[in-house]
């Protein structure tokens, strides 16, 4: 097991205070890290093949490994009240990988927990999407509806959305634990600055070209123009702001049926908003 932190520089929940930009996930401001965790993983298995005699095969999210009780067998965290890892030195910011082999190996100590009386991480949540600690309903998870999600985003969780057009870092950022993470080193996980807190205006106007040119290499690219369209007309319907009424209806009539009522239901949020 491996882990890359990604700890961000500054507050990551910052962006979510400015309900005309766009809450982006941390992890996606900038290049794919399926691929830049696999590409080291895979130097790192040539190098124990060309060493020992046995086979090898990596996985970042791509098959259904259980990484998170794996990471905490193999002593790199444990499982969080919030599902995720947590590191001692990396708080609730790792990616992981895994190298599956036949080499024998001894294993690591397992981390014991050590999030304690702690609930900040289940009380931020805002779909309210932990029944109980250590237990997520996925079905209302924010990194859920705007990234698995294919369809309409269901009525009941559109306002507590907010400003969140893919993923979200609530229960990540509020740990006590990520005080002791240091801002990650690596260039290619360090946030754009054009993606720390993008205009939802210009968001709204990007066709699949545009979508695609703006997103080359970045993980958010997989969800698609219409998908992610979807979830910006959401966070517009949520801004309060009668000056993006007109970028929205531009978009009822989108050929994307999903894309069209999503923008029917943020101009009827607008509807009553006063005029800045």
């Amino acid at each position: 097991m491996v882990g890359l932190s990604y700890a961000p520089e500054g507050d990551p929940l910052a962006v979510t205070e400015h309900a005309s930009a766009g809450a982006i996930s941390v992890y996606a401001r900038n290049r794919d890290y399926h691929d830049l965790i696999k590409g080291r993983l895979k130097h790192l298995a040539q190098f124990v093949v060309s060493r020992f005699p046995c086979d090898v095969k990596v996985f970042v999210d791509t098959a259904p490994v259980m990484e998170k009780p794996l990471a905490q067998s193999s002593g790199l965290g444990w499982q969080g009240k919030h599902t995720n890892l947590v590191s001692r030195t990396h708080g609730s910011w790792l990616l992981l990988g895994e190298i599956y082999t036949t080499l024998e190996l001894e294993p690591e100590d397992a981390t014991t927990d050590h999030c304690g009386s702690c609930s900040r991480c289940l009380d931020i949540c805002p779909t309210k999407a932990f029944p109980a600690p250590y237990q997520l309903d996925a079905t209302r998870c924010i990194s859920y509806l705007t990234i698995e999600h294919k369809g309409p985003i269901p009525l009941e969780f559109r306002k507590a959305m907010g400003n969140r057009i893919y993923g979200c870092d609530d229960c990540l950022a509020v740990c006590p634990w990520n005080k002791f993470a240091q801002p990650t080193v690596h260039e290619q996980l360090m946030s754009r600055e054009d993606l720390n807190a993008p205009r939802l205006q210009a968001l709204a106007a990007l066709d699949d070209s545009g979508f695609r040119a703006m997103f080359s290499g970045s993980p958010i690219k997989r969800i698609g123009r219409n998908r992610f369209v979807r979830n910006v007309l959401t966070a517009i319907g949520n801004s309060g702001d009668a000056t993006l009424r007109p970028c929205v209806e531009a978009l009822r009539n989108d050929p994307d049926p999903i894309v069209a009522e999503a923008a029917a239901w943020a101009v009827d949020q607008l509807a009553h908003q006063p005029s800045l």
